[in-house]
């Protein structure tokens, strides 16, 4: 099937660059970032840093290098690392505390993505006092939280948990891969969320539109020690300015669209929910419909796309769909049309 002819929501990660940001693309101005000399990508990090209020960025190929670069910098092999049940980094991210640096994950269930504060406390442990236990060093948010359902977490939620680990002198990394969005449907600045935290994750290849890269911020030592892993990871980019310069395109031109997709998300969940059918109200451009009986996830999405509407399968009985760039509200009909032909009103 022509994918033009494909309404396809199984993430906002499948957009392809707008002409304008091909153009973009292949007018930047680009140099040797490994040397750090691509004038593209240091506009960027500058660009982002003072966004968020910290003294350095770093531009990594993906969110999950970002997610792991923060932990990595932010503590010790055989440190703990405190973190939401259903969170990215602890779900999809194949381990990677553990395989690059050597952390343990302790995690907690928290409501619609918020980690309980008390948490926390609950779980530090004394290691000066006691040889046997680990150090907690690390405390994870996510937001907003994929799981949930793009959840937004309260920004008073956020301030809690931070002042407690403060408190407590625990370190806090945010996985803000679409903090973006978090940021539109509340009309919190960046700088208010990021302050939370002592390293952000940020992706531009999700609701931004840009085909690869997110960024880490945080403060100089921190980001030194995440650039040089970087390299050894073998995330050492040269003339990545041209990817960068889609980064920059899309902060200029499609941050405040988003709030089209948060408008399509709720038009999508009133059009999906049925007899048999649960979705939750999104906050942003992610919706979760919950099947029941006799409905099946495999048969739901195979007879989906046949009538050329991609969605995913999101765990037991649930489907999840999210909205993006490429599609309009001509999508959200179609794939509204093709549900009901297949589930029923």
């Amino acid at each position: 099937m022509n994918r033009d002819a494909v309404v396809d929501m199984r993430s906002d990660t499948v957009t392809r660059p707008t002409p304008e940001m091909r153009r973009a693309i292949a007018e930047a101005e680009v140099g040797d970032d490994v040397f750090g000399d691509d004038p593209t990508v240091m506009r960027l990090e500058r660009r982002v840093a003072e966004l968020a209020g910290k003294e350095a960025a770093l531009y990594v190929p993906s969110g999950t290098m970002g997610n792991q670069l923060a932990v990595h910098s932010l503590t010790s092999p055989g440190d703990e690392v405190l973190l939401e049940s259903e969170s990215h980094i602890f779900l999809y991210e194949q381990g990677g505390m553990a395989a690059n640096s050597g952390c343990l994950a302790h995690v907690v269930r928290g409501e619609r993505g918020v980690m309980p504060v008390e948490a926390l406390a609950a779980t530090l442990r004394n290691a000066d006092a006691d040889d046997h236990v680990a150090r907690l060093a690390l405390v994870c948010a996510e937001n907003t939280h994929n799981r949930a359902g793009g959840t937004v977490v309260p920004l008073d939620a956020l301030r809690a948990l931070a002042a407690s680990a403060r408190h407590l002198g625990v370190r806090v990394h945010l996985d803000g891969a679409r903090l973006w969005n978090a940021s539109v449907a509340t009309g919190v600045p960046i700088a208010e969320w990021a302050a939370c935290a002592d390293t952000v994750m940020m992706c531009f290849s999700k609701g931004l539109g840009a085909p690869v890269g997110s960024i880490l911020v945080g403060d100089g030592p921190a980001i030194r020690r995440a650039r040089r892993t970087r390299k050894r990871w073998g995330g050492g980019m040269r003339q990545v300015g041209l990817l960068a310069a889609a980064c920059l395109h899309a902060l200029d031109h499609h941050v405040a669209r988003l709030a089209d997709d948060h408008r399509r998300a709720k038009v999508l969940a009133a059009g999906l929910r049925g007899a048999a059918v649960r979705v939750d109200e999104p906050d942003t451009n992610i919706v979760i419909a919950t099947l029941a009986a006799p409905l099946e996830v495999p048969a739901v999405l195979s007879a989906l796309e046949r009538r050329g509407v991609r969605m995913v399968g999101f765990g037991t009985g649930r489907i999840r769909a999210i909205c993006h760039l490429d599609v309009d509200d001509a999508g959200i009909a179609r794939a509204i049309a093709a549900w009901r032909e297949v589930v029923g009103a």
